[in-house]
């Protein structure tokens, strides 16, 4: 079987959290079916990332930006007191070249350290 787009978006669109991917001049390039529940009317395929985002953050993707082409993988960004959830910047990349990048929601695995992700607790606990 071959992976086309309609599979990975088949694949993405049965992913319980939002996945909302950006390309590296800041375009929303693709949305799963939950992320355009969540944001609908905010974010669309197509418009800026900064259409809902201030300069602020756009100053903490484009240093996320400049770690992920400097080999950095998943980063942590905050604790989102509003929602409980941890996020985490994703680089994508392609031939080993970061073409753009998501947001990775989480819930809480460990209090004390909400920077650790998921995988990085499991391992840890093995």
């Amino acid at each position: 079987m071959e992976i086309t787009f309609d599979i990975l978006a088949g694949i993405l669109d049965a992913y319980a959290y939002e996945v909302v991917f950006v390309d590296r001049h800041h375009i929303v390039r693709y949305m799963n079916k939950v992320a355009k529940e969540r944001y609908a009317g905010r974010v669309q395929v197509g418009q800026s990332l900064f259409c809902c985002h201030n300069e602020n953050s756009r100053q903490k993707i484009e240093a996320f930006l400049q770690r992920a082409d400097q080999g950095e993988d998943e980063m942590f960004e905050t604790l989102n007191q509003k929602t409980g959830e941890r996020e985490f910047f994703v680089p994508v990349r392609v031939k080993g070249q970061v073409i753009g990048y998501f947001e990775r929601h989480e819930a809480h695995w460990d209090h004390e350290h909400p920077e650790v992700s998921v995988v990085q607790y499991w391992k840890n606990r093995i």
